[in-house]
């Protein structure tokens, strides 16, 4: 019950015919308050989907009552029609809810390019709405999977024997691909019950992100949808420390974005790709992210060769500041490349496990920056290829 762990809020999900499955795909959120404080981030893809052009409104004032969430249908790229069908959503929930559909958020997800079957979604916008309780959060989150092959939940704290500071936090996300966030990624929801203001929730939230999503980075695909909401009742009536709530959202996010990572469609290898020693943590942050995006790097791992070569040539496509004699790499511990050359053997080298860790060492500065990634497989291809057939 992660969403609904922090008090005030209140989940459903139900199966209202999206998906040809049969499976849960309308999820609702409500907040109760009595605080309605709310806070958003979204994709930077130019081309958004009318869920996240409504949202990004919605959202503008500080104030969301609650979220309304479908998967088996992206309504992205569906012109006005598909902007109509967003705010008669967000109308029908409020109807239901007795709040403004203004201050309704709506999250979308699946197959780009395609209206909605309205009649199904709002039929089930209306059986949620008649489900909604405290134990909805996991029909919630298994309501908003797409390729996904679990339901992705976290909460703070993390169980009932930790030690807390009085509030909660929840939060499920939903994502297999497309993971290469601007702001976000993919569809995920956040609780607390905390009492903070929308300024709060927002440096929180972005600092968060910054540091998770922001760094996860499955294929180098950017979605249309990517939306991440923070939702505050303070119904525990704390008002936090703002760097303790920070920190605590962000061990949160750092749940969900691993969780993300390690069910990207078709892996098996998770990757977590360091850069240390960076003159910035921009620095750091580009040169991981350039191995990861890195076709080759990725189906190197997949094949369980520690082909440091590969990550060299990533590397050097950077605008990074570094030597290249003095660059070293490390796969699971090995030091495989020292000082821009040979390292110790490569034959030293595990990867036929399900985790691996590529550590960087440019030897220019102090900073560091981890991006997680996954390795590029014969899975995701077939899945990618038939998703829309």
């Amino acid at each position: 019950m992660s969403i609904t762990y922090p008090g005030g809020f209140r989940a459903a999900g139900v199966a209202a015919g999206l998906k040809s499955t049969g499976k849960p795909d309308v999820a609702l959120v409500a907040n109760d308050g009595p605080m309605h404080h709310a806070a958003a981030v979204f994709t930077s893809n130019r081309v958004a989907a009318a869920p996240v052009l409504w949202s990004r409104q919605v959202v503008s004032d500080g104030r969301v009552d609650a979220v309304v969430l479908n998967s088996g249908g992206a309504n992205a790229c569906t012109g006005p029609e598909g902007f109509q069908n967003t705010h008669r959503t967000a109308e029908v929930t409020a109807e239901l809810l007795g709040v403004s559909a203004t201050d309704v958020f709506v999250c979308s997800t699946g197959l780009i390019g395609e209206q909605l079957p309205m009649d199904r979604l709002l039929a089930g916008v209306t059986a949620a709405a008649g489900s909604l309780g405290r134990g909805g959060g996991p029909t919630a989150a298994e309501a908003i999977m797409t390729t996904d092959t679990v339901a992705k939940e976290a909460r703070y704290p993390a169980s009932a024997d930790t030690a807390s500071e009085g509030y909660s936090i929840g939060g499920m996300a939903k994502g297999a691909g497309m993971l290469a966030p601007g702001l976000a990624t993919m569809l995920v929801v956040l609780t607390t019950d905390a009492v903070l203001d929308p300024a709060a929730l927002d440096a929180a939230l972005r600092e968060a992100t910054r540091v998770s999503f922001d760094r996860t980075d499955a294929d180098g695909c950017m979605s249309t949808n990517d939306t991440v909401v923070l939702l505050a009742s303070g119904a525990a009536g704390v008002a936090p420390d703002q760097a303790q709530f920070t920190a605590a959202l962000t061990d949160v996010c750092l749940d969900l974005a691993a969780q993300l990572i390690h069910d990207a469609e078709g892996a098996s290898h998770t990757i977590a790709v360091r850069t240390v020693n960076a003159a910035s943590e921009r620095d750091a942050e580009t040169v991981s992210r350039a191995v990861a995006r890195s076709n080759l790097f990725k189906t190197a791992i997949f094949g369980n060769d520690p082909n440091w070569g590969r990550v060299l040539a990533a590397v050097g496509t950077t605008d990074a500041a570094f030597e290249p004699d003095r660059l070293n790499v490390s796969m699971n511990g090995v030091q495989i490349c020292r000082n821009g050359g040979i390292g110790d053997s490569r034959d030293l080298v595990d990867l036929t496990g399900r985790d691996v860790t590529v550590e960087i060492d440019l030897a220019a500065g102090p900073a560091s920056a981890t991006i997680w990634t996954n390795d590029l497989t014969h899975e995701y291809v077939h899945e990618n290829s038939a998703y829309s057939s």
